[in-house]
């Protein structure tokens, strides 16, 4: 009975063991390092998605004011086309 009762609690153990989560690092070091952008470009979170801007892109008139916070405005390029461009603020 004894021994039914050892073999039990060390099969519970081994199964408490096998189940639970590692242990987590106490800092977390992040996953992937902040986009780059080459020469020339401007780092920047536009409506919560990494971009490189450069004068002369397309954009979208809705961010305009995301975009001001880099140097850029998103104004009308084309009269009659409803296209629009940055520029440099």
């Amino acid at each position: 009975m004894r021994r039914a009762v050892v073999l039990l609690a060390t099969a519970l153990a081994a199964a408490a063991a096998a189940t639970s989560s590692p242990a987590q690092p106490l800092v977390s070091l992040p996953s992937a390092a902040a986009k780059s952008c080459s020469a020339g470009f401007r780092h920047a979170v536009i409506a919560g998605s990494e971009k490189c801007l450069r004068a002369g892109q397309f954009c979208t008139h809705a961010y305009d004011s995301q975009y001001r916070r880099y140097g850029y405005r998103c104004t009308h390029y084309y009269a009659n086309v409803a296209r629009y461009r940055l520029t440099r603020a």
